[in-house]
């Protein structure tokens, strides 16, 4: 075994990196048997210095992360910190001087991802980020190299545990959206500002990075659709129980029937109790790829959290420092498909419409009318109400969005119908 120490440089130390401390602590004799060196911290870099950090000794603690990605003689940066700036910045210039980089920032890879791997390929170093989708879950690596060899032509999961959680608990307390959200907050599930979890920004920013790797593509969060879930009812959850289903805040990536495009979508979504995803409770994430050669696999487990997200990034910390002993580089950027990216009225479907409507003879004629004049073919429909009220379910076949779209549309300017009360997609069939 080399003697000479790996030096790792831990950019932030809130909740993972402390764990990714204590880890490299504990573990370091473990470490370096496989790794076949040992790993030493050699610098943390955080906002607050004189918060005490049990186990990081305090001539380590540093607030100028500049100059610690800039000492020359550190081996790999641990990137924990999140956002775009300073990240950005900080893991352009640790390659620049001869680090490679752990990172578990989504929204910075989903943002700037291929540049950061232009920078990285320029100066012969690594760029790992399984930490950055679903914590613990191993999930990059597998589709990155263990599907090296098939052609992905699916990959739609649960990505987010905040959204899970609160949709979990609709779904078997019958409770509300926001009575939901309050018990998430208060078990610790949800942040005081959720908008980024239950808008769907996190979830959207997975995707984009799935959707890269699975199919070869430069996929950026711009690109990929996001809808929220904040309008999800317990009026949903009950008309979705009736078709066998249940809801759930969904990433799904996609290749189109003939290979030539690709989409990427967050939404929420009915799928039926059949589905492994639909099993899938609490905060837990789960993910759902369909190739052709393996067929379906599905990979299961804690999304988030300080200990889960700190096992990820100590995989590939292993992985990294294998390689700057070896002298070699591991996977990099994959986009020689360089598929267009569709839009999401070429997304096709089957969509669950609730309506409001008059409780008078010919609704349902004029509202089947306005389906076919779009091309959207009826499934199932089912009307209830009285005193002049009526609610009118409607069920369709699969369609694209935009004709759909377009249907409801009209269906709005109808004098019979008095709103729109939900559009839910139905996947997983």
């Amino acid at each position: 075994m080399r003697t000479r120490p790996l030096k790792v440089a831990l950019l932030g130390c809130g909740v993972v990196g402390s764990e990714v401390a204590r880890i490299m602590t504990t573990h370091a004799d473990d470490l370096a048997a496989r790794i076949g060196a040992p790993v030493e911290l050699a610098g943390v870099a955080v906002r607050r210095p004189d918060r005490v950090r049990e186990g990081i000794a305090p001539e380590l603690v540093t607030t100028d992360a500049t100059a610690l990605v800039k000492r020359g003689d550190i081996d790999v940066v641990v990137e924990v910190i999140g956002g775009i700036e300073p990240a950005r910045s900080l893991i352009t210039t640790a390659f620049e001087h001869g680090a490679s980089v752990v990172s578990a920032n989504k929204a910075l890879l989903a943002q700037d991802g291929a540049a950061l791997h232009a920078v990285a390929e320029q100066h012969g170093k690594d760029l790992y980020y399984e930490a950055a989708v679903a914590g613990a879950i191993p999930l990059i690596r597998p589709v990155r190299e263990s599907l090296a060899g098939d052609k992905i032509n699916r990959v739609m999961g649960i990505v987010n545990g905040t959204t899970n959680f609160i949709l979990d608990a609709m779904d078997s307390t019958g409770a509300g959206y926001q009575e939901a959200l309050d018990e998430a907050t208060a078990l610790g599930y949800a942040e005081a500002d959720p908008t980024a979890d239950v808008e769907g920004f996190d979830a959207a920013a997975k995707a984009a990075i799935l959707a890269g790797i699975a199919f070869h593509t430069r996929v950026r969060l711009d690109d990929v659709y996001r809808e929220g879930m904040t309008e999800v009812t317990a009026a949903d959850f009950a008309s979705a129980k009736e078709m066998g289903c249940t809801i759930k805040l969904l990433a799904i990536c996609e290749r189109a029937a003939d290979g030539a495009s690709v989409t990427a979508r967050v939404h929420p979504a009915m799928i039926p109790l059949s589905h492994p995803l639909a099993s899938v409770r609490g905060a837990y994430n789960a993910v759902f790829v369909e190739s052709d050669a393996a067929g379906q696999l599905m990979f299961y487990g804690p999304g988030a959290g300080g200990s889960p997200t700190a096992s990820a990034v100590l995989g590939d910390l292993v992985a990294v420092c294998r390689n700057r002993l070896s002298g070699a580089t591991g996977p990099g950027e994959s986009a020689y498909a360089a598929l267009p990216v569709s839009p999401m009225g070429d997304v096709v479907t089957r969509y669950h419409i609730s309506l409001d409507v008059a409780d008078k003879p010919g609704v349902l004629a004029q509202v089947a009318t306005v389906f076919a004049e779009h091309g959207v073919s009826i499934d199932t429909v089912r009307q209830s109400g009285k005193d002049g009220e009526a609610s009118l379910v409607v069920v369709t076949h699969r369609a694209s969005d935009a004709a759909l779209t377009g249907t409801v549309e009209a269906l709005r300017k109808l004098d019979t119908v008095r709103g729109v009360a939900s559009i839910m997609r139905v996947e997983g069939e």
